[in-house]
């Protein structure tokens, strides 16, 4: 059982799960930049605009991550 957790973040379910729960952060990083231009907090905002990058780029990892898995695959070509 604890191997199949251990593989769980290299299967493609894994990656699924994580691309999701990348994005839900994406809504609380879209919050966090709405309440900041509303309180003309400049701080806040470039927190704000640093973790989007974070966000975006973990999100393109994901992506190549799930586009190797894929290139294992002979029916997906």
């Amino acid at each position: 059982m604890a191997k199949k957790a251990k593989n769980f973040k290299k299967s493609k379910t894994g990656l699924y799960v994580s691309l999701a729960s990348t994005a839900f952060g994406a809504l609380g990083v879209a919050k966090q930049a709405k309440m900041a231009r509303q309180d003309d907090d400049m701080l806040r905002l470039v927190d704000a605009a640093v973790s989007a990058a974070a966000i975006v780029t973990g999100l393109a990892i994901l992506y190549r991550e799930l586009k190797r898995l894929g290139d294992d695959d002979v029916l997906l070509g």
